[in-house]
Formats: C-alpha cells, sequence, structure tokens
C-alpha cells in the first residue's frame, strides 16, 4: 500500500535537485482525477489506497506544490482513472472540476475516458457538452481475447473514435502497450496510419512514447519523423534516455511535461532491464539495503530529474526549456481561450 506524504528526503531532492532548473510557468500534460466512488468496492486499485475520497483540482494544486513549489503550476490537462469503473461519473466529475478550476482562473483543460464500444455520436456530443479537448483511451477497455496488456491500438482506440478526434481538432493522450511499445511494428504501423491518415488528430504519446525502458522508444522513434501532428509527453518516466531521442528525432517543441498525478505521488522509480522494465515501490523494498539507507522520493521527482538531465545533455536553451514546461502546452490547448461548452 503507498504512503502519502511530503518527506525530508523529498524537501532536500527538490532544493537541491529540482528548483534551481524549474521555469517560472508549468503546465502539466497528464494528470488524472477521480472519486473512489467511481471504482466497484472490489476493483479499486491498490495504488488508490489510502487516498482522500475526492481527488479533484484542488487536491492536485496543493500536492503538486511538492513536486514544483511556488505556485509555478498555472494548468493543466485532467482526465479520469475509472477505466473499468464508472466512466461517465468519472468524465463527470473530471468536467465539473476543470469548469469550477476555470472559473478560478487556473488554465485546466480535460479530455474525456473513452471506450471502444462507444458510439462515435455518444462521443462527439459528450465531448462538445462538456467542452472536453481531447479523448483518453486505454488498454484496459480493450475489446481482445487476450491480456489488454498485448493489444494493438486499434482494439483499444478504434478509428471511428480517431475520426471524431480529426472532426473536431482533439487530443488524444494514448499509452500504448505490447511488450515493446514504439519498437513494435504493429504500433508504428497504427499511429502513422491514424495521424496520415486524419491530419486534425493531435496524438500524445504518454509516457515518452511508453518509454519506461528508454530503448523501446530510442529504436522506433524514427518512424515518426515527419508527422506534425504527434507530441510525447514525459510522464512518470524516470530515465533520460527517452526524452533525448524525442527531442532530436522530432524537436523540443514536440515534447510536453506531465507528472501522471497521483502516480507522480508514490515513492520509488522505474528501471529498464533487459527488453523490458520494472517498478520499484518504496513500500516493496529493503530501504536497509546493502552499504546504505534508501531513501526513496516521489516518482515525480526521479521523473523531472531525468528531464533536467536529458535538457542538460542536449545543450537546450532557457526558452527550449520554457517551451517542454509550459509553451508547447499553450499552444496545443490554446490557453489564451476557454473551450466552449454546449447546453
Amino acid at each position: 500500500m503507498p504512503t502519502w506524504g511530503y518527506t525530508d528526503a523529498d524537501r532536500e531532492f527538490v532544493a537541491r535537485a529540482v528548483v534551481p532548473y524549474l521555469p517560472d510557468r508549468i503546465f502539466d500534460a497528464h494528470a488524472h482525477l477521480f472519486r473512489s466512488a467511481h471504482f466497484a468496492e472490489s476493483a479499486l486499485p491498490p495504488s488508490l489506497e489510502g487516498l482522500p475520497a475526492t481527488v479533484g483540482v484542488g487536491l492536485y494544486r496543493d500536492w503538486v506544490e511538492w513536486l514544483h513549489p511556488g505556485a509555478r503550476t498555472v494548468g493543466g490537462l485532467f482526465f479520469g482513472l475509472a477505466f473499468q469503473g464508472d466512466r461517465i461519473a468519472n468524465n463527470d466529475f473530471v468536467a465539473s472540476e476543470v469548469a469550477h478550476a476555470q472559473q478560478a482562473g487556473f488554465a485546466a483543460r480535460g479530455q474525456m475516458l473513452i471506450a471502444p464500444a462507444m458510439d462515435p455520436d455518444y462521443v462527439r456530443q459528450e465531448v462538445q457538452r462538456h467542452g472536453f479537448v481531447g479523448l483518453k483511451p486505454y488498454h484496459l477497455m480493450a475489446q481482445t481475447a487476450g491480456p489488454t496488456f498485448h493489444a494493438p491500438i486499434e482494439d483499444y482506440l478504434p478509428e471511428t473514435h480517431v475520426a471524431v478526434a480529426h472532426e473536431l481538432g482533439l487530443t488524444v493522450t494514448l499509452h500504448m502497450v505490447r511488450e515493446r511499445a514504439l519498437a513494435d511494428p504493429v504500433n508504428q504501423a497504427t499511429i502513422r496510419r491514424y495521424c496520415e491518415r486524419y491530419p486534425n488528430l493531435r496524438l500524445i504519446l504518454a509516457h515518452a512514447a511508453r518509454g519506461f525502458n528508454p530503448w523501446h522508444t530510442i529504436e522506433g522513434i524514427h518512424t515518426l519523423a515527419g508527422l506534425p501532428n504527434v507530441w510525447c509527453d514525459t510522464s512518470a518516466v524516470t530515465e533520460a534516455g527517452a526524452f533525448e531521442v524525442i527531442v532530436e528525432t522530432l524537436g523540443h517543441e514536440r515534447l510536453l511535461y506531465g507528472t501522471d498525478f497521483h502516480v507522480s505521488h508514490m515513492r520509488g522509480r522505474c528501471v529498464a532491464i533487459g527488453d523490458s522494465f520494472h517498478w520499484l515501490y518504496a513500500d516493496e523494498m529493503n530501504l536497509a539495503e546493502k552499504h546504505t539507507q534508501l531513501r526513496p522520493v516521489l516518482i515525480g521527482l526521479e521523473s523531472l530529474r531525468s528531464l533536467f538531465l536529458a535538457c542538460r545533455r542536449l545543450k537546450l536553451t532557457d526558452s527550449q526549456v520554457e517551451a517542454i514546461f509550459y509553451t508547447n502546452a499553450a499552444q496545443l490547448f490554446d490557453l489564451a481561450r476557454v473551450p466552449a461548452r454546449s447546453a
């Protein structure tokens, strides 16, 4: 069970390894909002245990200060988490939270959780009713006979939904699966086909194109070269290599900073092992291992340090770093305009 809180180790880490490198404005392009009531009791993910019953924008804004203090976070892209729960209630909740945040001057945007069986007309209607700027599919809802982790993209992001995104100019945040992620030719072919056939689609590949093992992104990123409607977010990736190759291949304009809140506030990190990856969580670790006392910090802090390392290795200018943290999102989500909602 995760232990939620802000420790002395986190504070020391932030002061030394984060604050000196943070821009003044930050837009978080990947954050989840939900209530425990959106999940059936038996289906409540273990990673949510111990959290408040309501995880809304207010809690987000309080807790995101743990990662980047000083009221730097001026907006965020929010979507639900009840992939196998009450998706309708979760979408309604996200829309309400986003609307209230906008009224308070916070540059919030929302995406709609979608399941493959949803009628495209319903998706279109709900997007317009709530003023959503995008769609959020997920593999756990895939229409597939086998384990969803092996599902092709079409099984959880059908072309009919991509057509709606094209029609309305929506973003789609895609957490691709299959063992080798972007290095998988099946994923490569689908992404390229969707982006070329539907040029108004604005595709965001979550987790640095699911670069938890950076070699998968390094191996496959060339297949996205020349596509003008693909971005990647940084959420919860704790190794620098995927960030580096995205910037080198697509340009710094295509990388969006994201926390993956609430995951960002778990304690640990993800490491590449062989041709896969493994999550190390503090509550599952022997913290007195060998020669030292381990003091794990929040996943969001590990991700920030990895991003700063990539920026340093690439010798990015201050304005380029600011683009990753804010400017790219400001342009993609048109932060000067509040999305309209239908009656």
